[in-house]
């Protein structure tokens, strides 16, 4: 069985998302005290609260996957930079958009905050895209060639 080793910007960026989890934590309480009448919401705002914390756990998870993947691609440079940073980034910005576009007393549809949204949902398309196109190439070190795969040696 073959040792899963991360690159220091990998391991760096997985410390920090592992951290990151806390504010995860936090939401979950939050959206605990709206279950039990803690908080007095609107529906919308209900909503979003929950879209927000369900994306940021799920895109949190997924940016430690992404990391390995990307570690594996070897993507050289600015573009390894990019597909490590861009899924986290998305992470952030998306769970905050849900949050600060609906925060504020009585809302009922999302503010301009939105924005937020939209640009972490643009990060995550670059972030997936990226490593995708990286992965089913397998291009390694920026050398244009297909990388040699240990499976099919003699």
């Amino acid at each position: 069985m073959q040792t899963v080793q991360l690159s220091r910007p990998s391991r760096r960026i997985a410390g920090l998302l592992l951290l990151a989890l806390v504010t995860v934590e936090f939401g979950g309480y939050f959206l605990v005290r709206v279950a039990s009448g803690g908080e007095q919401l609107t529906d919308f705002q209900v909503a979003f609260a929950r879209a927000g914390h369900a994306h940021a756990g799920v895109l949190i998870v997924l940016s430690l996957v992404c990391l390995i993947l990307a570690d594996a691609t070897e993507l050289p440079g600015a573009m390894g930079y990019l597909v490590r940073l861009a899924i986290p980034a998305a992470a952030i910005l998306m769970s905050a958009g849900f949050f600060l576009s609906s925060a504020g007393e009585g809302l009922t549809e999302p503010n301009g905050l939105i924005v937020v949204l939209w640009l972490g949902a643009a990060a995550l398309t670059v972030g997936v895209v990226g490593l995708g196109v990286a992965l089913l190439s397998g291009l390694r070190r920026g050398s244009g060639m297909p990388a040699a795969r240990a499976d099919t040696a003699p």
